[in-house]
């Protein structure tokens, strides 16, 4: 999944470049650089039983970066009997709207585990044992895509530009002297 993270990247700098190229440019009409994007993945799991119902994942709020938990597996574990664990996830849909939707009914004698396929959610995310006393284990990723800013004020970006302006004084024609008589 690293290199479907870095597709996502490259696929996202590369229309922030053209975005950025369509506009005035940087310095002698080039298009001033992409910011830096950095990626990290870490991994998730959770446990839902007859004592722990549900579980929410979520990130504070004051944090830029963007944030993805990709699903990939839920499985009974050791202690689990066979009865059916409903697992649903509350999540919000593209309206914003909460939205609980079942994602897997498992059962020891005949589905013991669900491969989820890096299924990607955004948080808060709430993990819920509808049905069943587990233990149910969830995994995934938790990716976080971060564009760094750039460090360059506006103000410092001017001071470079006069400075560069102050180094390409213009040629003046050298002054005739006179012949000495």
């Amino acid at each position: 999944m690293a290199a479907s993270a870095a597709a996502a990247a490259s696929l996202f700098l590369d229309a922030e470049s053209r975005c950025r190229g369509a506009g005035s440019g940087g310095p002698r009409g080039a298009p001033p650089p992409p910011p830096p994007v950095t990626m990290d993945s870490f991994f998730f799991g959770c446990e839902l039983n007859g004592s722990t119902r549900s579980f929410t994942f979520k990130v504070e709020e004051e944090d830029d970066a963007e944030h993805i938990l990709a699903l990939t597996m839920l499985c009974l574990v050791e202690g689990a009997t066979d009865e059916c664990n409903v697992v649903e996830v509350v999540a919000r849909n593209h309206n914003n709207k909460e939205i609980a939707v079942p994602v897997a009914n498992l059962k020891l004698s005949c589905q013991p585990m669900l491969s989820l396929d890096d299924f990607q959610l955004q948080p808060p995310v709430t993990f819920r044992l509808k049905s069943g006393s587990g233990p149910v284990h969830v995994t995934g990723r938790h990716q976080i895509v971060s564009v760094q800013s750039s460090d360059v004020s506006d103000e410092e970006e001017e001071e470079e530009e006069s400075e560069e302006e102050e180094e390409l004084l213009p040629i003046m024609p050298a002054k005739k002297q006179r012949g000495r008589q």
